[in-house]
């Protein structure tokens, strides 16, 4: 053994008056010697020093390790079939208490080393045994649950079901119903004479009649939806459809046919939403389908209705539509923050209909009002429709036909 091992091993003992397991002792020495296996260093220095670990009362740990017995796998195994959750891979965290710790770095910076921490070692120990037994996967970055152990008191154990992503693509075929459960505005979700103790302003939504069937099939707890931006109740989701993740939360079942639900979903929508192409994703891909960047677009019909009747000549003019200033609309201004932003019209097409009424197809950079465009919205968006045909103009009927991939 490496004399500077040998020295540094006398004065653990000396700082500690021999009272140290075998655990700290070989994990404060493991960065020194070409071996990781911190009980074995204890062994091999313990025949060279002629050391005795037998009952020792570690003034480091408070013999923590001895808590990682057939009682706290117990009470893991037990957890898991109370729950009846499913999982192929896991992590282990543990929390001791702040003193452990506090000694633990005071006594390496005291001798000058750089050991792994105790609660790193409780991990890779309970976790070891854990996969071993249960023929489960360790995953620190990527895991369907993680095992927390506390081992302040008296150990005890609790699950963190972690949540599975679904991606896919919606349509709304109906007006009149939202893309989120809605609260009802009076009673704020609870319940009450106005809402029928139904809690929402809304009976059904694009998310809930996707989630409220896979909410069933993982025994989840919770989903959450995440848009690619949202179109208004009164606005149709067309084309290809728009892009979603849907989050459960707690889901005690993974393993799910997400081919065989989405035809069951779709065929008890059948006429209301349609969900296309589910598929299992990752946690980041919530954000990225919210992301805007220039080259993402929008589709929207319009079917344009005029105060008077507008010079058809006039539409034409419709197709040099390009940089928008658009504030804030009045309609969404109690939940945005009131600034003008920039956005762009790409392309645009007219019909006539009649003297005042025309439908018009936009091309559009993700995040410009198209109503607003369209009315103007007391002059809070320039250019807008009615001031190039110079009579007043709304939006009495929008579709979405197409939401460009992220």
């Amino acid at each position: 053994m490496d004399q500077l091992v040998i020295t540094k091993a006398k004065e653990l003992l000396d700082k500690t008056d021999g009272n140290i397991c075998k655990h700290c002792f070989g994990r404060k020495l493991a960065p020194l010697v070409k071996e990781n296996d911190n009980l074995k260093i204890a062994d091999e220095m313990s025949e060279i020093l002629e050391i005795d670990f037998t009952d020792n009362e570690c003034v480091v740990c408070e013999n923590i390790f001895d808590k990682v017995d057939d009682y706290l796998y117990g009470r893991v195994y037990n957890k898991i079939e109370h729950l009846g959750v499913e999982f192929d891979t896991f992590m282990v965290g543990t929390t001791i208490s702040k003193e452990i710790k506090q000694r633990d770095d005071e006594l390496s910076n005291e001798l000058d080393l750089n050991p792994e921490s105790i609660k790193k070692e409780l991990n890779r120990i309970i976790a070891d045994e854990l996969a071993r037994s249960l023929g489960k996967d360790i995953n620190s970055f990527k895991q369907d649950i993680v095992v927390n152990v506390d081992l302040k008191n008296k150990p005890k154990a609790r699950l963190q079901i972690n949540p599975i992503y679904i991606e896919g693509k919606y349509n709304k075929l109906i007006r009149g119903i939202p893309q989120t459960k809605w609260p009802c505005s009076k009673c704020k979700g609870k319940g009450c004479e106005a809402c029928n103790g139904t809690g929402k302003q809304y009976l059904e939504s694009v998310e809930e009649l996707l989630s409220e069937r896979i909410l069933e099939e993982t025994n989840g707890y919770e989903a959450k939806f995440h848009g690619a931006g949202r179109e208004d109740i009164d606005v149709l989701m067309l084309g290809s459809g728009r892009p979603f993740v849907l989050e459960i939360k707690e889901p005690r079942i993974r393993k799910i046919d997400l081919e065989k639900l989405e035809k069951e979903i779709n065929d008890a929508n059948k006429g209301k939403t349609q969900y296309h192409n589910l598929k299992f994703t990752e946690k980041n891909r919530k954000g990225e389908i919210k992301q805007s960047s220039p080259d993402t677009f929008k589709v929207y019909k319009a079917l344009v209705k005029c105060e008077s009747e507008y010079d058809p000549d006039k539409l034409a003019e419709l197709s040099k539509l390009d940089e928008i200033n658009q504030q804030t609309p009045l309609r969404v201004l109690r939940r945005r923050a009131d600034k003008v932003r920039v956005k762009h019209v790409k392309n645009v097409e007219t019909n006539v209909i009649d003297d005042t009424t025309f439908e018009m197809i936009v091309k559009t950079e993700g995040g410009l009002y198209i109503k607003e465009l369209i009315s103007g919205d007391e002059d809070r968006t320039h250019p807008n429709v009615g001031e190039i045909l110079g009579v007043g103009a709304h939006c009495e009927q929008l579709d979405v036909l197409e939401v460009s991939e992220k």
